[in-house]
């Protein structure tokens, strides 16, 4: 009885600790409707000057950061 319920434990809480761990590298940076390359967000992986830079380089005028959307409306670039 023991093994059984580790084990529906264990089914529940390694999937939401991966997908914690996977979602640390899905950020994206917020770019101003004045962006000249037309995105909404782009694609960092994680925050860091380096990667701001290069969103910065492609048009992005960051106005903050987020999750990227997987919404089909929302133009992510990078």
């Amino acid at each position: 009885m023991k093994k059984i319920l580790l084990l529906s434990l264990l089914s529940f809480v390694l999937p939401m600790g991966l997908s914690t761990a996977l979602s640390a590298n899905n950020v994206c940076a917020n770019c101003s409707s004045g962006s000249s390359n037309g995105c909404q967000q782009c694609r960092m992986g994680k925050d860091s000057s380096d990667a701001r830079k290069r969103c910065e380089k492609m048009g992005c005028k960051i106005s903050g950061t987020s999750s990227c959307s997987s919404a089909a409306n929302v133009k992510v670039c990078g």
